[in-house]
């Protein structure tokens, strides 16, 4: 009987031990294959059982939380939202999280390891800190200015600040209210086919995530390339160019809006913006200098993020001298966001060094304790400081008696770039007008911000479209908003 007895014990103590082996293998091999399961929605309550940290602008919340008492508890909520959209994107319990909401979404949530002092705790007690805060770089006035100044049109601004590459605002439009895609009701499933099926895409995050031509501003690049390059010597000096000037290897032939551009000097090539200058030095300086010069401004970076993602601009590196020709005026394959023409003139305006955009100051916890701060960074030098320097007088110069006056501020220094770029099939399509900026106070020691403006849609005839005339005016309100300041 005893030995029946011991056999039934050892049977028990075995089937104790494959117990213990399957909870281990469970809670220990399987626990990521269970945790990442779609079905398990453990996560997810946990996620919205408390409020979602803020994202502040200029030391205020433009984000909230409700409390909705549903099993997905707090929703998020949106202090202008249309105004911030570009920089927050959304929080959606359906939709998940876009842009700032998206890339800081582990501060936001309160499951970044960073905001726990004992954060191996956490994981085993499942437990979660409370949500912490992005602090923004924007400058809410200058936010303000770029919205209203686009008003219904679409269009974007962004703006930095030269020196240390500090996002000022940055700014798309049409825009949208992000709180409609908070919860989980039918209303947002609604609002979700709504917007993405907008015609007009309010969506869209035009200043980072949609590129376009960027006309005559491009000749800014095209100017530092031949400056640099030793094409240009002297800024008064006749550059010996034709108008009309023959695409190289090609019947075409490329015309100007303006008299006076045959053999005429940089500086005045510059100032009325000569396409045929332009486009002849483009080809002089060479493909590599282009592209040299180009990539040292920005251009075909496809890593960089603010911290979101950007979209790439790019110059195209495999062209003839035709394409060249068209490519230096900022047309044929080349494309540049807002964001990085803003790049263009804050290097202008920084002697040549261009300085890595950034939106987030700093990430903290909710009771203020700096969590990580994002040191300036220089992405790279686009121009000797001399050539900078030229290029400095040649867009004082278009502010002052060019095609940029609509720019002028008193009692700063401004320089600008005005652009009109053609596309559409057979370029029938509404030309973008442009505008590139930077100003600096009189009594400052340096430019305190750089813009790039473009419209989409310039209520005018198309024959009257310009950057100088509706750019030029939204530029000139957000350099104001941040002079100001």
């Amino acid at each position: 009987m005893t030995r029946y007895i011991r056999h039934a014990a050892a049977f028990c103590a075995l089937l104790l031990l494959a117990l213990l082996v399957n909870a281990t293998r469970v809670q220990l091999v399987q626990a990521r294959t269970y945790d990442e399961n779609p079905a398990n929605r453990r996560h997810t309550i946990a996620r919205y059982g408390q409020p979602r940290g803020d994202i502040l602008v200029g030391g205020r919340a433009v984000t909230g939380s409700r409390d909705s008492g549903e099993q997905f508890r707090y929703e998020r909520t949106y202090k202008n939202g249309p105004l911030y959209a570009p920089v927050t994107g959304f929080a959606s319990q359906v939709y998940g999280t876009s842009l700032l909401e998206g890339a800081a979404d582990g501060v936001l949530a309160g499951t970044d390891p960073a905001l726990s002092l004992l954060p191996l705790w956490n994981d085993l007690a499942r437990a979660r800190d409370p949500g912490g805060r992005v602090v923004t770089t924007l400058d809410a006035a200058a936010q303000q200015a770029a919205y209203a100044g686009l008003g219904a049109r679409r269009g974007a601004v962004a703006a930095l600040e030269p020196s240390t590459g500090r996002i000022l605002a940055l700014v798309s439009t049409p825009s949208y209210d992000p709180g409609e895609l908070s919860g989980t009701g039918s209303a947002v499933a609604g609002a979700w086919a709504r917007l993405n099926g907008a015609a007009d895409k309010p969506m869209l995050n035009r200043a980072v995530r949609q590129t376009y031509p960027p006309g005559s501003t491009f000749k800014v690049v095209t100017a530092a390339a031949a400056l640099d390059s030793g094409v240009v010597r002297d800024l008064d000096a006749p550059t010996d160019s034709p108008d009309p000037y023959r695409l190289p290897g090609s019947s075409a032939r490329l015309t100007n809006e303006v008299e006076g551009c045959a053999d005429a000097s940089l500086r005045y090539a510059f100032q009325w913006s000569c396409n045929t200058v332009f486009a002849g030095l483009g080809v002089e300086a060479g493909r590599d200098a282009m592209r040299t010069t180009a990539a040292g401004f920005g251009f075909n970076d496809r890593k960089l993020g603010i911290p979101f993602r950007v979209s790439p601009s790019t110059f195209d590196t495999r062209v003839d001298k035709a394409q060249l020709a068209l490519s230096s005026i900022g047309q044929y394959n080349t494309r540049a966001t807002p964001l990085q023409m803003a790049m263009v003139a804050a290097a202008v305006a920084n002697y040549g060094s261009v300085r890595t955009p950034h939106l987030v100051e700093r990430t903290t916890t909710d009771d203020g304790d700096t969590v990580s701060a994002t040191g300036q960074h220089t992405l790279g030098r686009a121009m000797n400081p001399s050539t900078a320097v030229r290029l400095r007088e040649l867009m004082t110069d278009v502010v002052e008696k060019g095609t940029g006056t609509n720019a002028a501020i008193p009692g700063a220094t401004v320089g600008g770039k005005s652009g009109t770029a053609q596309h559409g099939v057979h370029n029938s399509g509404t030309p973008y007008a442009w505008f590139i900026s930077w100003a600096q106070d009189d009594d400052s020691m340096e430019p305190a911000v750089a813009v790039a403006v473009v419209v989409e849609d310039a209520a005018a005839d198309r024959g009257d479209i310009s950057g100088g005339g509706d750019a030029a005016p939204i530029a000139r309100a957000v350099m104001e908003a941040v002079l100001d300041r």
